[in-house]
């Protein structure tokens, strides 16, 4: 089993940048490709970044692109979302995300099969 613990968010004025990162147990994380999701109050859960088991791919969600980076550090064990230029819309719990065994890329949630406790991120305007 993976676990994923989530550290780095916090409170930061619009247009400022936090760094979460991810840190994983067990023995296999360099394996899974990983993905950060989030959700706001009163909202569905939805895709915000992944990357592949070598960092070689990389894919976001049309409303972060070009202001979030997603990277990886398997000898760390650990996945990071840099998040520039924030916008109050940003706000939300964020987690990241192992896929199941077996799954080699995705950015459906349905294939993440491991998940963290979430950070909370939020953008004041």
């Amino acid at each position: 089993q993976v676990q994923l613990v989530e550290s780095g968010g916090g409170l930061v004025q619009a247009g400022g940048s936090l760094r979460l990162a991810c840190a994983a147990s067990g023995r296999t994380f360099s394996s899974y490709t990983m993905g950060w999701f989030r959700q706001a109050p009163g909202k569905e859960r939805e895709f915000a970044a992944a990357i592949s088991w070598g960092g070689g791919t990389t894919d976001y969600a049309s409303s972060v692109k070009g202001r979030f980076t997603i990277s990886r550090d398997n000898a760390k064990n650990t996945v990071y979302l840099q998040m520039n230029s924030l916008k109050p819309e940003d706000t939300a719990v964020y987690y990241c995300a192992a896929v199941k065994y077996g799954t080699y890329w995705s950015v459906r949630s349905a294939d993440y099969g491991y998940w963290g406790q979430g950070t909370q991120v939020t953008v004041s305007s």
